[in-house]
């Protein structure tokens, strides 16, 4: 008899744990829609599984470590905070998180580096793309190759002299045009990368400080790795996918219900879009105290935009229509000064870069990369 229990309690605890595990379909050719159906959401903050390799996982976002006590200041280079990986870079442009969910790519926008960063390890140069950062501009884009296991791509948006342009960067071989002549200006160069569910990259262009941008400024551009328009674009042969953008922070993309969002500083606002094709709407969400919408990450019921300005992390939670519900939150609020890049890991984890050095109050282990656990995600509608 207590042989039979022993198995059935055994059997019920494995079930409990195989329920736990989420599954996700496969992607299948991206269909563009305004409305967002089947949304699916968090049943609340995930469990932190133990990472395979020594670096230990993160806490929760908004807290300071595991007991919730703020850690000792830095020291140098030496940062005791559990959920800082990096210590003494340039101003954070772009990440790109690996697939082990604990190295990660990290883009220095004045200086062009990309260095290889990892919790207890020194940061690894991997390259050094020219890069000119003045109006803006500089290394403001990086993501990898949507067959990056594969064949170890990089993508990076650059500013040159001449122009704002997407590169292809191979390992030991120096950065390739994929496509050039974006148009750049005395402001607003900066742009941002993302690689859309059936592997076209997505490039959300500057206007260059023009109201009318010429040519490819301004734009969300929808392209294959060669370059080339993606197939389904409004119009086919180019590869504007929306227009209407001025100051592009980031993009992110929900990867159940494949919705894209593109922060914006428009102006007078700061601005969230939901992509369509062909000019964007109004903005979904509007900050007219513009505090410096940056970079972003986007999953279930959840999207998290780093602010420069405001030195913090706002949430929001959109239901399954993509209408945002309940009370936003703003966390991190001058816990590490300045957010920019912001990146989803395999894992579920969102790695943040700062910009301390670039108009912020830096601390001695400026400028950092953060890791951390987002916030659960929500999305019911109301009644």
């Amino acid at each position: 008899m207590g042989g039979r229990v022993r198995r059935a309690a055994a059997a019920a605890l494995l079930g409990l744990l195989l329920a736990g595990c989420a599954t996700f379909p496969d992607e299948g050719p991206r269909q563009w829609r305004e409305q967002l159906q089947g949304m699916g959401e968090l049943g609340g903050p995930p469990v932190v599984p133990d990472p395979p390799t020594p670096p230990p996982a993160a806490p929760p976002g908004g807290q300071a470590g595991q007991s919730g006590q703020a850690p000792p200041p830095p020291t140098g280079c030496t940062d005791p905070d559990p959920q800082v990986v990096a210590t003494c870079l340039g101003p954070v442009g772009a990440i790109a998180v690996l697939p082990d969910s604990v190295t990660a790519l990290v883009a220095e926008r004045t200086t062009g580096r990309i260095l290889r960063v990892r919790r207890g390890v020194e940061p690894e140069l991997v390259t050094t793309v020219p890069v000119d950062a003045t109006g803006g501009g500089g290394l403001t884009g990086l993501v990898l190759s949507p067959s990056y296991i594969e064949d170890q791509l990089l993508y990076a948006y650059v500013t040159t002299p001449q122009d704002n342009r997407v590169v292809r960067i191979a390992p030991r071989e120096g950065p390739k045009p994929v496509l050039a002549g974006i148009p750049r200006g005395t402001t607003n160069n900066a742009g941002a990368l993302a690689v859309d569910v059936d592997g076209s990259l997505l490039v959300a262009t500057g206007d260059a400080g023009n109201p009318q941008p010429p040519g490819l400024a301004g734009k969300l551009l929808r392209i294959n790795t060669l370059g080339r328009p993606s197939s389904g674009n409004p119009v086919p042969g180019s590869p504007v996918l929306s227009t209407g953008l001025h100051s592009p922070g980031g993009i992110c993309i929900d990867p159940v219900t494949t919705a894209t969002w593109v922060t914006d500083r428009a102006g007078t606002q700061d601005v969230l879009h939901l992509v369509v094709p062909g000019p964007l709407p109004p903005p979904a969400w509007t900050w007219p105290d513009r505090p410096g919408v940056a970079g972003c990450m986007a999953q279930p019921g959840l999207i998290a935009v780093a602010q420069t300005g405001a030195a913090s992390l706002f949430v929001l939670r959109p239901n399954e229509r993509g209408v945002f519900t309940g009370t936003p939150e703003t966390l991190l609020t001058g816990t590490y000064g300045r957010l920019s890049a912001a990146a989803p890991a395999p894992d579920g984890l969102l790695w943040l870069g700062t910009v301390n050095k670039a108009g912020g109050q830096p601390v001695p282990s400026d400028d950092r990369v953060i890791r951390i656990q987002p916030p659960a995600g929500g999305g019911q509608s109301r009644a």
